[in-house]
């Protein structure tokens, strides 16, 4: 299955999908069986999608197949905007996943899944234990913690009516960031008596006022955040003052603001349907699969030879995504390369093609901080990526109408602890065109947006949300 260099990592992979396989099969299986008729395709790790067949046989390429799709669906908004250069933020009810694009997703070929080494290509993303169900506490010192224990979707939040830990999205609710009569388009309300008694328990336990404990919790949180963003930018040498924030999930747009200026980040772009850009990613994403072979060759080795070398594996592809029913006109091959100094532990992947040699040197530079042009150089493993491109639905353009920016209401939300009147505006009455500065808060069906003092947002022609500093 991964005729790859390093026996363990091969080992482990395989035992990873041989324990998956069967499951991911049978419940395939149903699937389609009560679907009937048509092809169903499954979504993949590395940002495209395969046949169901291919899917329950090779089940480890589906690991982390709901953040791939977030990834491709916030690219794919981004680039729509005319932004090239995003860093993803992914906020759901237990986790919180980011990203960086410089002009294209990013891959990698390793990561760890519960302990166990998988080498398989997948979307580079990063994820903490930080999103709208943390759960606050008091540890063994009085210290305040967040997460990332997670009161997940039973029982939920206090506030959902049946949990009874604090959580992040209590804390918002009690600050006034969440409005409970409009959470989910108004069809479930929030409790907000049951989130109160449980903030200010907390916050007695904790020797603090209870709106300080519950601005606590959003910081300790963002904390955590704004650390794994730093992780996909500035540790990989990126400047976070290059990019724009893309925060998607349904609690994204109520930490954009803070984390955006933890960073230093100039620009916010809130997506169409922010709660549903994974699904959407899926929809729009191309069939992918991925080919790779160990050659350990010297860097040196001709182009003429390396392309030998991949002709068997570029055969493959073609005879594959036929199958699967990527027309020849509609395939795309990108092939890359392995590459490390002579006596190195790891590689970094190199496109084949130019001076693949000076390539390396650019990209272990940024990465690492150093190059040496004098050592030798290794390729460790060829890889080809076969891409079926196809027509998609436009699903990220808006529908914003002509008009006025109105607010609908007024509401009064705590910031900075002092509490702020701040008008309140309905996302989908926001005319194209239409600015309006913050504080505000932004409500729609998916999700809940927070423009903080200090940022001015407009509607763009996609019916997204630009925010920028405004002094």
């Amino acid at each position: 299955m991964l005729p790859e260099y390093r026996e363990f990592e091969r080992a482990s992979t395989t035992a990873v999908n041989a324990s998956v396989s069967p499951v991911m099969e049978r419940y395939i299986g149903r699937l389609q069986q009560g679907l009937g008729a048509g092809h169903l395709k499954i979504m993949q790790s590395n940002g495209g999608s395969i046949l169901a067949e291919t899917a329950g046989r090779e089940a480890v390429r589906t690991i982390l197949s709901g953040p791939a799709g977030g990834m491709v669906g916030a690219f794919r908004t981004a680039q729509a905007a005319g932004f090239e250069k995003v860093v993803t933020f992914d906020m759901g009810g237990t986790s919180t996943d980011v990203g960086l694009c410089d002009g294209a997703i990013p891959f990698s070929s390793e990561t760890v899944i519960a302990g166990w080494p998988v080498k398989v290509p997948m979307i580079d993303i990063h994820t903490v234990g930080a999103g709208g169900g943390s759960i606050a506490r008091l540890d063994a010192g009085g210290a305040l913690r967040v997460g990332p224990e997670s009161a997940g979707a039973d029982p939920g939040p206090v506030c959902y009516g049946r949990g009874s830990e604090v959580t992040v999205t209590d804390a918002n609710l009690y600050l006034g960031r969440l409005l409970p009569g409009r959470f989910l388009g108004g069809r479930r309300p929030l409790h907000e008596e049951r989130c109160r008694d449980a903030v200010q328990e907390l916050a007695a336990r904790a020797g603090l006022a209870p709106v300080r404990l519950a601005e606590g919790v959003l910081e300790v949180a963002e904390a955590t955040m704004a650390g794994a963003l730093r992780v996909v930018s500035v540790e990989r040498g990126y400047d976070p003052r290059d990019f724009t924030l893309l925060p998607f999930g349904g609690a994204g747009g109520l930490h954009a603001c803070a984390l955006a200026e933890k960073l230093a980040i100039p620009r916010i772009l809130l997506p169409v349907h922010p709660g549903l850009l994974s699904a959407v990613g899926m929809v729009l994403s191309d069939s992918i699969r991925d080919y790779s072979l160990s050659v350990l060759r010297p860097g040196g080795a001709e182009s003429g030879e390396l392309a030998a070398l991949f002709a068997p594996l570029e055969e493959q592809a073609r005879r594959e995504m036929t199958a699967e029913g990527v027309a020849e006109g509609g395939l795309v091959l990108r092939f890359s390369l392995d590459m490390r100094y002579r006596g190195q532990s790891f590689e970094v992947n190199v496109p084949f093609e130019g001076d693949f040699r000076a390539a390396f040197g650019r990209l272990h530079e940024r990465r690492y901080g150093y190059r040496d042009d004098g050592r030798e150089l290794e390729i460790v493993t060829l890889r080809l990526r076969a891409v079926g491109c196809g027509p998609h639905p436009d699903l990220t353009a808006g529908t914003c109408r002509r008009g006025e920016v109105r607010p609908a209401e007024t509401v009064p939300v705590v910031l900075g602890g002092e509490v702020t009147p701040c008008p309140v505006y309905e996302r989908e009455e926001l005319p194209c065109g239409g600015e309006f500065p913050g504080p505000a808060l932004v409500v729609e069906e998916t999700a809940t947006h927070l423009v903080a003092p200090g940022w001015r947002a407009r509607v763009d022609g996609r019916s997204n949300l630009v925010l920028e500093r405004s002094g």
